[in-house]
């Protein structure tokens, strides 16, 4: 998620009240720059979800008399994160089917928080795992770690320095580091290399 990206973020809430102070809410999300849309009505939100294409469906689960997540969800080709909006009791079960839920009572680091995780994941599945390294790119970042040059790797791996430097960025790509101390903490981190390993050089 790009920080100038703006998200479409629907509402369906029958409360005006509700309704205008999560709009107001989700204005104030310090990380992100939301475009609410408010839905009144089920008709509403079929024709949202058709035209404006959101990312998120911020939804209370007395929506519509009652807002059927799998149904929802079965209509819906595209992905949109659903959050439940409590504002009431409501059946724990019953919000085990949404990817979030979010209450009436959280403030507004919570809001944030919970608005985040979704957005990061989300993209991390469009990018379909873009930021998971591939076997030989692995390998690659052993190398760069131990302190080996695009040559050494290349011999050792059996490519030629072209392909290595390709692999490289990727690499920095993929992780968004561009020093070899970056990928150094990124390899002891995923246990790529072991601490010993790295203090022997």
């Amino acid at each position: 998620m790009k920080s100038n990206e703006v998200v479409r973020i629907a509402i369906a809430e029958t409360s005006v009240i509700i309704r205008g102070g999560l709009t107001a809410a989700l204005k104030r999300l310090p990380n992100v720059k939301v475009q609410p849309i408010e839905l009144l009505s089920v008709e509403a939100l079929h024709d949202c979800v058709r035209t404006q294409c959101p990312e998120m469906l911020i939804v209370n689960p007395a929506f519509g008399n009652y807002f059927d997540v799998a149904k929802f969800r079965e209509e819906i080709s595209n992905r949109i994160r659903l959050i439940a909006l409590v504002t009431s009791f409501v059946d724990a079960s019953l919000l085990g089917k949404y990817d979030e839920s979010i209450s009436i009572f959280d403030d507004l680091d919570i809001l944030s928080r919970k608005i985040a995780g979704l957005l990061n994941v989300a993209s991390e599945e469009e990018m379909d795992n873009q930021d998971t390294l591939s076997q030989r790119e692995k390998e690659i970042v052993i190398c760069v770690v131990k302190g080996m040059t695009n040559k050494e790797i290349a011999e050792k791996l059996f490519l030629s320095i072209h392909t290595v430097i390709t692999h490289r960025r990727n690499i920095s790509k993929k992780l968004q580091i561009h020093s070899a101390a970056g990928l150094t903490i990124y390899a002891i981190v995923n246990k790529l290399v072991t601490l010993n390993e790295v203090k022997g050089l």
